[in-house]
């Protein structure tokens, strides 16, 4: 059974860091594209990092680039996001998702909060 698991959110106040984990299950995370996504209230969602399995070549938009790094540690069969350098703008619900061979992600974990507040 497919299964990913986010971890690490809270509240941190501008200029902080926070590590997001997505613990995954079911399947092994390096044969697939994962990727991380946000949502603020009122917001669309957005791709925040993408990593490509056998190359680890990694994409963010602008918005994060230079301050969001997404790794992972294959044998932990874990997602992580490293974020630097947090703007309140950053404030959203943060999201790990699978994508499949069609190109549709097809599986999300649960999120976690991020709140960047002083």
């Amino acid at each position: 059974q497919v299964q990913l698991v986010e971890s690490g959110g809270g509240l941190v106040q501008p200029g902080g860091s926070l590590t997001l984990s997505c613990a995954a299950s079911g399947f092994t995370i390096s044969s697939y594209v994962m990727s991380w996504f946000r949502q603020a209230p009122g917001k669309e969602r957005e791709l925040v990092a993408r990593i490509n399995p056998s190359s680890s070549v990694t994409y963010n938009p602008d918005s994060v680039k230079g301050r969001f790094t997404i790794s992972r540690d294959t044998a932990k069969n874990t997602l992580y996001l490293q974020m630097n350098s947090l703007k309140p703008e950053d404030t959203a619900l943060y999201h790990c998702a699978r994508r499949n061979i069609l190109g549709e992600y097809d599986y999300w974990g649960q999120g976690t909060q991020v709140t960047v507040s002083s």
